[in-house]
């Protein structure tokens, strides 16, 4: 079973100030280790990055909107403008599935938003999926980021997502 870690909208914009995430830290280190771990052991690498509108703080060519972790040449990065990554590049399965991928290993942003619609879509799309719990993270909204974060990952488990901790997710 081949594997490709995704970053969902690992971008500047949510792990670097002035408007973090909750806990940016931490989820830098974690979506770094996962990086780190996946090049490591020559897995395929797929991008996300999400493309605002005008005046947003990740609209395309403003800082916030560059990617936290630069690109290797392995990587597929693909742009989007709607939550789900597989619904703004349709072919992406197409070319997931073309290369043996049959699990997909998730982290970014945002847990309830962009990281929540690109899991479910990859599992629409015959994918395992792994929600690599501690990457993923969102913002303060009616409740803490961390319960956000907490109540997505477990409807996500009810779904047919798997959580794995990000320091014990394995590649190989």
């Amino acid at each position: 079973m081949a594997t490709a870690l995704v970053l969902v909208d690992a971008q500047r914009n949510m792990l670097e100030p002035p408007m973090p995430v909750p806990g940016a830290g931490d989820v830098r280190a974690a979506l770094q280790g996962l990086l780190d771990r996946a090049r490591h052991d020559g897995v395929l690498v797929v991008q996300v990055q999400n493309d605002g509108t005008a005046g947003d703080p990740d609209e395309p060519g403003s800082p916030g909107w560059e990617l936290v972790f630069a690109p290797s040449p392995q990587d597929i990065v693909v742009r989007k403008d709607q939550p789900d990554a597989f619904a703004s590049n349709p072919s992406l399965a197409e070319e997931l599935k073309r290369r043996d991928i049959s699990r997909l290993v998730m982290a970014g942003m945002q847990s309830n938003y962009c990281v929540a619609a690109t899991s479910r879509a990859g599992l629409a799309n015959g994918f395992e999926v792994v929600l690599a719990s501690g990457a993923h993270a969102t913002y303060d909204e009616d409740q803490p980021a961390a319960i956000i974060s907490s109540e997505i990952e477990k409807a996500l488990i009810e779904e047919g997502v798997m959580a794995v901790p990000a320091a014990t997710v394995t590649f190989g």
